[in-house]
């Protein structure tokens, strides 16, 4: 009995310590990073991708300030989790793209992004067929171009529109403040994200939790968890493993 108990404690520490340091699990709640993410995905998080804060550690515990270990900081196009203490009705994990850097400039102009006065490219690709509530709508896809760093590299990833006219298609200059990224979904027109500065705003980089990597499991929630002969019918098979771009 004792020996069954130390197995457990121990197991239960080495997962603390695997989540604390190197990978944590995380599920897709909402669509707002749709097509990249959807709901019902489960990934894990990198944690010692940017290295570590207070929010590496379970319940965020306030031990130290700042950032350690800090190997590579986030760049534009990365997808990241982050602490989000503006979240309603209570604090959360929240999960985007990092579209500004520090000092970058952000804008939306009819729908088209800016960064630094610079037109971010798009191309138009086949229509995404969304489904919400029961209700199929075909949804405006593109292919965008964020610029990623020295030597003119660039990252292409895919956003959904309804259109370029909606809330948060024409905003005002967003300037990026130092230690802090600006954040935004794929689901463009259905994201509340740094564009929306009550709910989320510019994050601080203490807050960033770790990059999104690949994702180990995903399902599309026409099974309840005790329709146990539903299950192999649900698991979205095609999505099992994949990196996080």
């Amino acid at each position: 009995m004792i020996e069954t108990a130390k197995t457990i404690v121990y197991a239960i520490l080495i997962a603390l310590v695997v989540r604390t340091v190197a990978f944590e699990p995380f599920n897709i709640p909402s669509g707002s990073m749709i097509p990249t993410l959807l709901v019902g995905d489960y990934l894990f998080v990198s944690k010692f991708s940017y290295g570590y804060s207070r929010y590496s550690l379970p319940f965020g515990l306030p031990l130290f300030s700042g950032r350690i270990g800090e190997l590579h900081q986030p760049q534009r196009g990365d997808v990241i989790v982050f602490w989000n203490p503006l979240a309603k009705p209570d604090p959360a994990d929240f999960i985007k793209r990092v579209i500004g850097l520090p000092g970058d400039k952000v804008q939306v102009i009819h729908g088209q992004l800016f960064i630094n006065g610079q037109m971010v490219p798009r191309r138009q690709v086949d229509d995404y067929v969304y489904q919400e509530s029961g209700q199929v709508l075909l949804m405006h896809q593109y292919i965008e171009s964020l610029p990623r760093g020295p030597g003119d590299t660039t990252m292409e990833h895919p956003i959904i529109k309804t259109g370029d006219d909606g809330p948060l298609d024409n905003t005002p200059v967003y300037e990026v403040p130092a230690d802090h990224y600006f954040a935004m979904g794929d689901n463009r027109d259905n994201s509340e994200d740094s564009r929306v500065m009550s709910v989320v705003g510019y994050i601080p980089a203490e807050n960033v939790v770790g990059r999104a990597q690949f994702l180990f499991f995903s399902t599309n929630g026409s099974a309840a968890w005790w329709q146990v002969w539903q299950w192999p019918f649900a698991i979205r098979y095609g999505r099992l493993f994949n990196g996080v771009h």
